[in-house]
């Protein structure tokens, strides 16, 4: 296991006795039974102890969390940021008005470099303090995307594929060059030792992920040219967002980028460099996600696992290898898009305080085709560099390094994801290592397990997603089909079977100018029915479909005739459905609905039979897009020439 601190608590604090600290969390617990009890409309007595067992959430690595932390789950304290083993930070000094560094995505293979250049200059001066580069093909280009921009103070990444090397010795070249004495007039020589460089040398997570990228025998190579180099040049780049995209958990996420990271070091090592000069040329990327307390303790357990690594290699001062935090691309949603920043500003969040050394936010958009909103490259960059700026500048969240310490939860759970992490790292390592479990797919299969899991959840709608699964607009305008090959890079978007469904609906409305439609039914008073029908309607529109609402007291027979639709769906309370759901299904059926569903559970009509007998039930828990599938397949098909509302 990751080692733990044995620093001590502060004697000056003293814990209170056990048996006040259990005489409150008792009388705690009895307070938490008392409301679900009420909730569930039993006594006290009835809820199984402790009721607070009722309120834990378990994390897809197996870690559960309470609802309530106290004193007794106080952890040691770690050391300081910038001692091993690091949860703290890797920088005992980093400047507090600064914060971490704000990286810009800047350039395209193709992209003209002067274009590049006036971007990379323009956004050092309005936010940007740190660089993501994709340089053109051509590494000629480099000193014209760069002219102007001084490397010793906006940390410069690359993102050159498989064209790192040629790039990679271009750039050698220039800061050569730029060393040597400078020409009258321009900018004075880089200091070499505040210059940070990372060539972005990813060869073993673009192996999972499935794209190019330099060879092994470049990589190597890279890594001695790295070492000799005056600047801090950071040769390798484990990204662990590649795991993190096909569905991994955080834990996998790091185990599986720290076992990664450890094979670059025996490849190292095998072609005759040292140790610690390999560790000092590799740098981490993580994702980071709209789970704020997740993330916060995943960068410091990353930090941590990967110090224990430097430790049993023999150099643990090493063991501080950079995070490069990048927000979540499985996150990012193509419906209701402006909530992307919310969750970016969450991840952005996460990550800061978590202690990452960069942090880039996607665009809100970056899930969705060049221009499907209508609006401008420019603003949608601007505005996610706005997010970090106002955490940073506003919020001031960098004035304080790992302002998180001491937080019994976050000190629980980085604690539990650190051993978590450990356990998947040991694992590959049972198996022979990252690069056979990289082969025989046994990587693949345990991340694929996870993001079924996943799905599952998204599926039944215990993994919440705002503007898709709940609260959707089912008018929303449809959007326009993306281009082929667009996607570069495979990502298991969480949202992407509910927006699968709203694809449907998008075709269907373009197919016969009408969006999927039903009949609600509506049982009884408007106050009666609307808990149903809100609910009903809800789900409905993660589908794409319209729910038309005939109102109180209307003529459902003549309603469903109007509508067309061979799908009708009852909506009331469960007294209403004992009373009149038999006689409402008969109605419907006779006026040639196919189709009849009841919004609640099959207990309400057990006693029904036969064609009085509603076909299905939609309730809390059910599997959301397996429904709609199964109602979009009826609207689109025997209803796809009547069952509609214009949109």
């Amino acid at each position: 296991m990751p080692p733990s601190s044995d620093a001590s608590a502060d004697p000056a604090s003293p814990a209170p006795a056990a048996t006040d600290l259990q005489a409150a969390r008792d009388a705690w617990d009895d307070a938490v039974a008392g409301v679900l009890a009420k909730a569930r409309r039993t006594e006290p007595e009835q809820i199984s102890r402790p009721a607070a067992a009722h309120l834990q959430t378990t994390t897809y690595d197996g870690t559960t969390i309470d609802p309530l932390y106290t004193r007794a789950d106080e952890l040691p304290e770690p050391p300081l940021p910038g001692g091993f083993p690091f949860v703290r930070g890797r920088e005992a000094t980093r400047d507090v008005m600064r914060g971490w560094h704000v990286t810009t995505r800047v350039g395209a293979p193709d992209a003209d470099p002067a274009d590049t250049n006036t971007a990379i200059l323009e956004g050092l001066t309005t936010g940007t303090s740190a660089l993501w580069l994709t340089p053109t093909t051509d590494p000629g280009d480099l000193p014209r995307i760069l002219d102007g921009v001084l490397l010793d103070l906006a940390p410069l990444t690359l993102d050159a594929g498989r064209h790192v090397t040629a790039t990679a010795d271009a750039l050698f070249a220039l800061l050569d060059e730029r060393a040597a004495a400078p020409a009258a007039g321009s900018a004075p020589p880089p200091d070499a030792s505040t210059t940070r460089i990372t060539l972005g040398v990813d060869t073993l997570t673009a192996q999972f992920a499935g794209v190019d990228s330099a060879t092994h025998e470049e990589a190597v190579a890279l890594t001695r040219a790295a070492v000799a180099r005056p600047e801090e040049v950071r040769a390798l780049v484990v990204d662990g967002t590649v795991f993190h995209d096909a569905g991994a958990s955080d834990a996998q996420e790091i185990g599986a980028a720290i076992a990664a990271g450890l094979t670059y070091v025996r490849a190292g090592v095998e072609n005759g460099l040292q140790v610690a000069d390999v560790l000092d040329t590799i740098a981490f990327r993580f994702a980071a996600t709209d789970q704020q307390f997740e993330t916060i303790a995943k960068f410091r357990a990353a930090r941590r696992v990967w110090a224990r690594i430097a430790e049993v290699l023999g150099v643990p001062e090493h063991g501080d290898a950079p995070q490069h935090a990048v927000t979540s691309a499985a996150m990012m949603t193509q419906r209701d898009p402006w909530v992307n920043m919310l969750r970016t500003t969450l991840a952005a969040f996460g990550a800061g305080l978590g202690g990452a050394d960069e942090v880039t936010v996607s665009p809100f958009d970056s899930a969705l085709p060049p221009g499907a909103l209508g609006v401008s490259r420019s603003f949608t960059d601007r505005m996610a560099v706005n997010t970090q700026l106002l955490l940073l500048e506003e919020s001031h969240l960098g004035r304080v390094l790992d302002p998180a310490a001491g937080s019994w939860y976050v000190e629980s759970l980085t604690d539990a994801t650190a051993g978590a992490a450990w356990d998947v790292f040991t694992g590959i390592e049972a198996q022979g290592g990252y690069r056979e479990a990289l082969v025989s797919g046994a990587l693949a299969a345990t991340i694929g397990a996870v993001r079924d899991r996943r799905a599952d959840d998204v599926a039944h709608r215990r993994h919440a997603i705002t503007g898709v699964s709940e609260f959707p607009d089912v008018a929303e305008k449809p959007l326009p089909a993306p281009e082929p090959g667009a996607e570069t890079r495979r990502v298991s978007r969480h949202a992407a079977p509910f927006e699968t469904l709203r694809d449907r609906s998008d075709a269907h409305l373009a197919a016969t100018s009408s969006r999927p439609a039903v009949l609600l039914a509506p049982l009884g008073s408007l106050a009666e029915y609307t808990p149903r029908t809100t609910f009903t309607i809800n789900l409905l529109g993660a589908g794409g479909i319209v729910a038309v609402d005939p109102g109180p007291g209307a003529d459902l027979s003549s309603a469903a005739r109007e509508t067309a639709s061979p799908v009708a769906i009852v909506c009331g309370t469960d007294k209403r459905y004992a009373d009149e759901a038999g006689d409402t299904v008969a109605a419907l059926r006779a006026a040639g609905v196919t189709r009849i569903l009841l919004a609640g559970t099959e207990k309400a009509v057990a006693h029904l039979e036969g064609d009085r007998r509603p076909d299905g039930f939609l309730s809390l828990g059910i599997d959301a897009v397996a429904a709609l599938t199964d109602i979009l397949d009826l609207l689109t098909t025997q209803g796809a020439d009547t069952a509609g509302v214009p949109a």
